[in-house]
């Protein structure tokens, strides 16, 4: 549990999480699976068309269906279990990483967040401070140093070698690294979380809950040929979203943001490409994917950052007030409703 919060805090999940947005990547397709005919009538003329035409192929993608619902299902019990193996078992080569420190973070940065902090900070002079990419309220700005960075993917590709058990980040990358079960929570992601990224998106994303993100979701993805290389177009299932690239050893790989998620226009895309140390922010409902990668590897750091003030109103993934069930950790950063919402969201 985050030290920096109540320890009696209890955060959840809503139902929907058992049933939405379930990824085929085979397919490259979002689905909604509540039974056997609900999902063949919505989605298998739709399937058909790309390409599953038999019932063995049908079976199979039911399957894969069946076999995420229960590895959701399953996330407290099985998070509980690798975080156990993990903290007796594995031994860091940085153990450094784990406790975060100011000298990790760039000097730019630094100073955005002290200018941030005071009280006569505003929209404009942060804008003055960082990047502005192509695309709808996308900002950038360095954040680590080369050599944190360096150390940290270091650290990650040390464990990958390891035999202890993994999650992976999400139905979306099958490689990866989930960075609460690594130990990264409690020293590291709170306080970056809570000290230095809540000031910058109170600033830059006030009507997305920028001043109460409550609780994270954080995981490195790793792209490489042979294994992931792309990221289909999707949403977060956060308020805000920070992707800090890791490494620069790679080609292709370029970020591409479209419109909201509530935007039934066509998008219009625009691209950006990632420099290792910078971080670009966003909103989680922006729709974004990446090309892939034609060599090297590619790591980034993302950090789903979610306010319970504003989800607890309505669920980001159903558009519906949540359904809560109670899980272990943060959950999806859900809580008891109790909190008063005072801010202004648009879906």
């Amino acid at each position: 549990m985050n030290s920096l919060q109540s320890k009696t805090s209890k955060f959840y999940v809503c139902k929907c999480f058992y049933s939405k947005n379930i990824f085929l990547k085979c397919y490259r397709m979002h689905v909604v699976y509540k039974s056997k005919d609900q999902f063949i009538s919505a989605y298998g003329q739709a399937l058909k068309e790309k390409g599953c035409d038999t019932d063995e192929k049908l079976q199979g993608v039911l399957q894969e269906i069946a076999t995420e619902i229960h590895r959701r299902r399953s996330l407290g019990d099985q998070y509980l279990e690798r975080r156990q193996v993990i903290s007796s078992t594995y031994k860091p080569r940085h153990p450094q990483v784990f406790q975060l420190k100011e000298e990790f973070f760039a000097s730019e940065f630094l100073d955005l967040v002290r200018y941030c902090k005071t009280d006569g900070a505003t929209l404009d002079g942060v804008l003055a401070m960082v990047e502005k990419p192509p695309g709808d309220r996308l900002y950038s700005f360095p954040v680590f140093t080369l050599d944190f960075c360096s150390s940290l993917t270091d650290e990650l590709e040390h464990f990958e070698a390891s035999d202890c058990p993994r999650g992976r980040p999400n139905t979306m990358n099958n490689y990866g690294i989930l960075l609460n079960e690594l130990g990264f929570d409690e020293d590291f992601l709170n306080p970056l979380r809570v000290n230095y990224l809540t000031p910058i998106c109170a600033i830059l994303f006030p009507d997305w809950g920028g001043s109460s993100l409550d609780s994270h979701k954080a995981f490195v993805v790793m792209y490489k040929p042979g294994e992931d290389v792309d990221l289909s177009y999707h949403y977060d299932n956060s308020e805000v979203t920070l992707n800090v690239a890791l490494s620069s050893n790679y080609a292709g790989g370029s970020l591409y943001f479209g419109n909201m998620r509530t935007e039934s226009s066509r998008p219009s895309y625009t691209e950006y490409s990632h420099r290792a140390t910078v971080g670009v922010v966003h909103r989680g409902q922006h729709r974004h994917g990446a090309n892939a990668i034609q060599s090297g590897e590619r790591y980034n750091l993302i950090i789903w950052m979610r306010s319970s003030r504003v989800r607890n109103q309505l669920c980001p993934m159903c558009d519906s007030p949540p359904e809560l069930v109670e899980t272990v950790g943060f959950g999806d950063g859900f809580t008891n409703g109790d909190h008063v919402v005072d801010v202004c969201i648009t879906l």
